[in-house]
């Protein structure tokens, strides 16, 4: 948490599970990592799940919120592979870190004929790779099994921080997650202090959210990952 007068604070938007990993990560590259969730993730699990030939995980969220069976699963990214092998999965294959790249290990890997893919997925997310996986020819059985609820206000710290002028850089991995923080911000009357904060995302598509306030600058990292978000904050200011 940066303190009084600091002025290497960054802005942690991502929910748990991550945001304690990505707050750990810029903590160690000197920075002083200020938690502001947009969403809070909760379990919504299905008391049975249908059988699948496969069960499709695009996000870490879905993988905490089922317990192991032996089907063979597809994880969107390293993160959700990790998440589901430490659930105790243990068939586990890795797309690239996106529902495209998800959608294309299915279509590489799996046979249309050979029964349904089990789409886990927060409420109100995984419709648009439902569709993907189906124009490949796939049934899918699209299941809920967490909620992501919007946070209802900035961390008490966190708006006081961005009020003092504290905060430089701000990291975000989800469109969803950047629209509610700028709503958050601009109902706390704080969106005018982005003039001297950096955004960082994961994805074009969340830069293209961000931009409808006045960031320092928009960057975003190489590939959908947010692991890689600490790497473009460099040295924290003097």
């Amino acid at each position: 948490m940066a303190g009084a007068g600091i002025l290497t604070g960054v802005l942690i938007t991502r929910p748990e599970p991550g945001a304690a990993e990505t707050a750990a990560a810029c903590a160690a590259l000197g920075w002083d990592a200020i938690l502001a969730p947009a969403l809070e993730l909760h379990a919504t699990p299905a008391a049975r799940l249908p059988r699948a030939q496969a069960l499709l995980l695009p996000s870490r969220a879905a993988a905490r919120a089922l317990d192991p069976e032996s089907t063979p699963v597809l994880a969107v990214g390293d993160g959700t592979a990790a998440e589901a092998r430490a659930r105790g999965f243990t068939n586990v294959r890795t797309a690239e870190g996106d529902a495209a790249s998800l959608a294309d290990l299915a279509a590489a890997t799996l046979d249309p004929g050979a029964g349904p893919l089990l789409l886990a997925v927060g409420r109100g997310y995984g419709t648009g790779l439902a569709t993907a996986l189906r124009a490949r020819g796939f049934r899918v059985v699209r299941r809920v099994v967490y909620a992501a609820l919007p946070a209802a206000a900035l961390p008490p710290a966190a708006a006081a921080a961005l009020a003092a002028g504290r905060v430089r850089a701000a990291l975000f991995t989800s469109p969803r997650g950047a629209a509610i923080t700028i709503s958050l911000l601009r109902g706390g009357g704080l969106a005018g202090a982005v003039r001297s904060i950096r955004a960082l995302a994961i994805s074009p598509r969340i830069a293209d959210a961000l931009s409808a306030l006045p960031w320092a600058g928009i960057e975003t990292t190489r590939r959908p990952d947010p692991a890689l978000l600490p790497g473009l904050l460099g040295p924290p200011p003097d």
